[in-house]
């Protein structure tokens, strides 16, 4: 395997990728699964990428396309209220929000994950993708662990569980990582196709 290096820049050294946009990949990862997509999309497009973090809305807005990444919560995207909280400041550029999450890449999981998190307006100015991560219990802090203890008795309690429920109570035993780096190949076409 290739040894890669990605490397977070500091909020003074803004370079620009390949072509004429500058693009940023910023991201919020609890586990290491929106880590590992950013740090992805990031190498694949020449992009600075920051943790959330290392981020304020003056730094996004030296940029032309903002690609922000988040881990699901209870259907939310982590962090992702940096992009809605200052969309009119926004105005003009190009967004992509990514959330990833333990459940398989459906057409019904990634539209409850978009119609949950953003109103009809917004998603006129948010291109949004879903990428299945993964879950590892073991990496999660302790509130995190508290909400999906009470996730996992909640399915438990179920009489008829559905297949991606007992995937999901298999998985607080056994780690699970669907993570592949074919799931950004649409991203990374929309951010290529000429705008």
């Amino acid at each position: 395997m290739k040894s890669r290096k990605i490397r977070l820049i500091n909020n003074t050294n803004i370079r620009r990728n390949r072509g004429t946009m500058k693009t940023v990949v910023v991201y919020r990862s609890i586990s290491g699964f929106t880590k590992k997509y950013a740090e992805w999309v990031a190498e694949e497009l020449e992009a600075d990428l920051f943790r959330i973090e290392k981020i304020d809305i003056d730094i996004l807005l030296k940029y032309d396309m903002i690609i922000y990444g988040g881990s699901l919560h209870a259907a939310g995207i982590s962090g992702v209220s940096i992009i809605k909280d200052n969309l009119n400041k926004l105005r003009g550029k190009n967004i992509i929000v990514f959330a990833t999450g333990a459940s398989p890449s459906k057409e019904s999981t990634v539209s409850e994950v978009r119609d949950n998190n953003f109103s009809a307006e917004e998603q006129k100015q948010i291109q949004f993708y879903y990428f299945r991560g993964g879950f590892d219990f073991n990496k999660l802090n302790l509130i995190n662990k508290i909400l999906m203890t009470l996730l996992k008795w909640k399915i438990k309690l179920k009489r008829d569980r559905t297949s991606d429920e007992k995937g999901m109570l298999a998985a607080y035993s056994k780690p699970m990582d669907f993570t592949k780096k074919e799931n950004i190949k649409e991203l990374l076409e929309y951010v290529r196709s000429p705008r």
